[in-house]
């Protein structure tokens, strides 16, 4: 099978004040070691592999005293050159909600304010001509009907079921327009019957590689970025036809985050093949 890479415009942000200081899901330990330096390579080294694979990388300035602020898809949801900034449901997080929309507004994007609370991409996935949209956790359901009303796709709702994955972006991956793989475990026995008419030949990962989030992952419709641990996922997207990189994050992975955590996709339009 031939399958087209889909040249991407990306924002990240160095995690230059990397730190695990509070618990605000099941992976963080504030008292487990955290090696600063070593997340900057590892997140460079994501980095570095978007742009060898021709996408386009912006960075955002990382603020003082905003340890998860690297996790750029929950800065934001960007479709059709319109950007909904977002509203965190932890204290600890709030102040990376007015640092993201700034940027949006300076780049020019139709800025959109929530309602309520909203994580961006981290719950927010674009496939094909609909949004999937988690809940449970972190985003909170009646926020999926500004979503439609704001984008104009229509919204299927997602039910997460199990707190290690508390973002819609740790229990499902969305490898192109058509096809995705995810957790069935993470979702309630609603959404995965939904999942299923609506993916029937998705690929259903295993415990063993969410568990290191290896559902985290990033697609331009050919390559795969994905944490590198999360062997029998990459030997299954192989099969299927995809190409895979495994990046190492182990350090990010102690706040609870993978390269999609690290990665948010700003589209303009229609995307360019």
């Amino acid at each position: 099978m031939t399958m087209d890479a889909t040249r991407q415009r990306l924002l990240m942000c160095r995690p230059t004040y990397f730190a695990v200081d509070y618990a605000i899901n099941p992976w963080m330990d504030p008292t487990a070691p955290v090696d600063a330096d070593l997340a900057i390579r590892q997140w460079e080294q994501l980095r570095q592999t978007y742009v060898d694979l021709g996408h386009e990388v912006e960075l955002i300035d990382p603020v003082p005293g905003l340890p998860d602020m690297v996790f750029a898809a929950n800065g934001g949801t960007v479709i059709d050159g319109k950007a909904m900034a977002v509203q965190f449901r932890d204290p600890q997080r709030a102040d990376e909600a007015p640092a993201y929309r700034a940027w949006f507004e300076a780049a020019g994007f139709e800025m959109y304010d929530p309602k309520h609370i909203n994580e961006g991409e981290g719950d927010i996935l674009l496939v094909g001509d609909q949004l999937l949209a988690g809940t449970g956790f972190r985003t909170a359901h009646a926020s999926h009907a500004q979503l439609q009303e704001v984008f104009g796709y229509p919204v299927v709702t997602m039910q997460l079921v199990d707190p290690r994955f508390y973002h819609l972006d740790t229990a499902l991956t969305v490898l192109d327009e058509q096809t995705v793989a995810y957790l069935p475990e993470a979702f309630s026995p609603g959404s995965r019957a939904v999942l299923r008419r609506l993916f029937p030949d998705a690929i259903h990962a295993t415990m063993a590689d969410a568990e290191v989030l290896g559902l985290n992952a990033v697609s331009d419709g050919r390559h795969v970025v994905l944490p590198a641990q999360a062997t029998d996922l990459a030997a299954k997207l192989r099969d299927r036809g995809y190409h895979t990189i495994g990046i190492d994050l182990s350090e990010l992975r102690k706040a609870g985050g993978g390269p999609k955590c690290c990665t948010l996709r700003l589209r303009q339009g229609k995307a360019v093949k």
